[in-house]
């Protein structure tokens, strides 16, 4: 399997031993480069406007991380151009099409960053400029390579003259128009080759060089050479679209259509997953994955190793379709347990709606699954990933199970990603995150933030109070900010988001963690609020100035005629600002603070 991802940081140990192997591939493949030419590469990716260039790594993985390729591209927003620095594969790469699969997601890329074109040097293929028989087959293979895609040499012009009479180093400048049918002006084609050859190779060429190429453009506008070896294009033309960097990695919980409760009034059903997938679908927003297995320490990092064993037994004890209620609730006491496993259901769960059952279990433990592949992928460099599960899992504490959830697929993934820096978890679900609270309590390391309908009002009634704030190390590292059951608009909302924005970003976090709740929606069944579509996607926005690598699970959310719709609307917002070139940090502004207090309404406790 080949998976295709971008490098941005290199601060990251996977990241560093995959330059590691993109540095060999360099040396090997490009043995005429200096210590010092390699050394740019790092540099730019710590820089990634380095040289008046945006610059870009996408790099091909194979089995075990291994690289087998990457590309490395550079955007100027000025003369709307690509440049592509360098397109190799590694030795030993032979067919599988990893070349290809790589310069077409160049092509993406530069397409979907505003470019014209995208220019890039090749070896000539030329026996006049070429003596060494083996080198010029090597050329002639890769012009051929690239006519499949129409990029062709720019001709005409003294771009491939050496740059000294008896130098070996000739070069096509050459051009692909992404198949847009773009025509290079002379005078652009003047900027691009002087922006290039200083640029690129200011310090070993001499200005009266530099001079004499770029007063070679003559032909207005500039003319490419004819194709030699291939009249069809073998490559299907590229369509505008999101580029494979700028994809959301969403990974779907396939087997949660096992745990369905076929009960009256009962709202946590499968049709949820299927009516978002529609509307994500429709977007051509995100690329779709399938969840890795995932060893159980994961749970037991945040679970405590009796409640994982317990909830084990239980799967492996109920029938299919059988389905355990708690009926007797216990003063915790650790050594008067009931004997019997079906009795210890009141001793594990917080209420007396959520049933135990064998698909219920199976379900989250692969929801886990897929919230642990997201979050692997944040790691390799995503910057919006998104588990599509359920059941959901916010309520799911330390050891116990509660609101239609059993395992916390948020603190799951958190604490995995809290190993390479500090991580916020920001739960927008209508009902407050308890299971993140519970788990994360004590800890500095990890910040909790959850905007929640009062618990005076709502589920889970004990829990969710302004004033548990952490304890030990982890004081400080709880907000809550619970808001009245009634009167919360999307204008009202947005106030609150934004002061939990302040925090994340005075805590200053390497990643975010968003438990997407979009009860909050008017007419949600579980809840009491008025946000309708724009104001999830004005609330994406709003998240995605953070600019932070951030994964995304999804919670609650019942109004199935409305959901699909919100959560693509809350992506929209997310991804639009996330990939805007600068975010505007204006509704972080110092504010009036808002007097609103909770009224004293009719509670409403409901799940998620």
């Amino acid at each position: 399997m080949l998976k295709i991802r971008r490098i941005h940081d290199i601060t990251l140990a996977r990241d560093q031993r995959a330059l590691a192997q993109i540095m060999d591939i360099l040396r090997r493949q490009f043995p005429y480069l200096t210590e010092e030419d390699l050394n740019e590469l790092p540099l730019k990716i710590a820089n990634p406007f380095k040289d008046g260039f945006r610059h870009l790594l996408v790099v091909a993985e194979g089995a075990n991380r291994q690289v087998r390729g990457f590309a490395s591209v550079s955007h100027d927003i000025t003369l709307k151009i690509s440049y592509l620095d360098f397109i190799a594969v590694s030795n030993g790469t032979h067919g599988g099409g990893v070349g290809s699969v790589l310069y077409e997601s160049v092509r993406e890329e530069s397409l979907a960053a505003g470019s014209i074109g995208l220019f890039f040097e090749c070896f000539p293929d030329d026996p006049a400029l070429v003596k060494n028989p083996a080198e010029l087959k090597q050329n002639i293979a890769r012009l051929r390579f690239y006519e499949r895609y129409w990029a062709l040499p720019i001709a005409g012009t003294a771009f491939e003259a050496p740059t000294t009479p008896d130098a070996d180093d000739s070069q096509y400048l050459m051009f692909d128009d992404l198949d847009q049918g773009t025509r290079i002006s002379m005078e652009h084609g003047k900027k691009v080759a002087r922006a290039i050859l200083e640029r690129k190779h200011g310090k070993g060429l001499s200005a009266a060089y530099v001079d004499k190429v770029v007063e070679s453009f003559h032909d207005d506008p500039v003319t490419l050479r004819p194709p030699r070896y291939s009249t069809e294009q073998a490559a299907a033309p590229i369509r505008p679209t999101v580029p494979p960097s700028q994809r959301i990695t969403m990974v779907v919980n396939q087997k949660h259509f096992i745990h369905h409760v076929r009960s009256r009034g009962w709202v946590e059903s499968p049709v949820r997953v299927s009516k978002i997938l529609e509307e994500l679908r429709k977007t051509n927003l995100c690329r779709e994955v399938e969840p890795w297995s995932f060893p159980e320490k994961h749970v037991r990092a945040v679970h405590d190793a009796d409640f994982v064993t317990y909830l084990k037994k239980m799967a492996e004890r109920l029938k299919d379709g059988e389905v355990k209620y708690p009926y007797v609730f216990p003063l915790r006491n650790v050594h008067r347990r009931p004997r019997d496993l079906p009795d210890q259901v009141g001793y594990y769960c917080i209420d007396t709606f959520t049933p135990l059952s064998r698909g219920a279990i199976l379900a989250a433990r692969a929801g886990v699954d897929c919230a642990l592949t997201a979050a692997e992928s944040v790691l390799d460099g995503a910057m919006i990933s998104y588990a599509l599960v359920r059941p959901p899992g916010h309520h799911a504490e330390r050891d116990n199970f509660g609101g239609t959830c059993y395992l916390n697929n948020c603190a799951i993934a958190a604490h995995l990603l809290s190993d390479y820096g500090r991580v916020a978890i920001l739960d927008v679900d209508y009902h407050h995150g308890n299971g993140q609270q519970d788990i994360f309590y004590d800890r500095d390391d990890v910040l909790t933030v959850s905007i929640h309908c009062h618990p005076r009002f709502a589920y889970p009634l004990f829990a969710g109070f302004d004033d548990e704030t952490g304890q030990g190390p982890g004081r400080g590292f709880n907000l809550n900010i619970p808001l009245p059951e009634h009167d919360i608009d999307g204008e009202r909302y947005r106030v609150a988001l934004v002061r939990a924005l302040k925090r994340i970003l005075n805590f200053k976090p390497r990643f975010l963690v968003v438990a997407l709740g979009v009860d909050t929606a008017k007419g949600d069944p579980t809840g009491s609020w008025e946000l309708v579509a724009k104001d999830f996607e004005l609330n994406g926005r709003l998240i995605g100035q953070l600019k932070l690598p951030t994964l995304v699970v999804q919670e609650g959310g019942y109004r199935i005629r409305d959901i699909g719709r919100n959560v693509a609307s809350f992506f929209r917002g997310l991804w639009t600002t996330m990939h805007a070139p600068e975010a505007d940090m204006s509704a972080f502004a110092p504010q009036r603070r808002s007097s609103a207090a909770a009224p004293a309404n009719k509670s409403k406790t409901n799940e998620s």
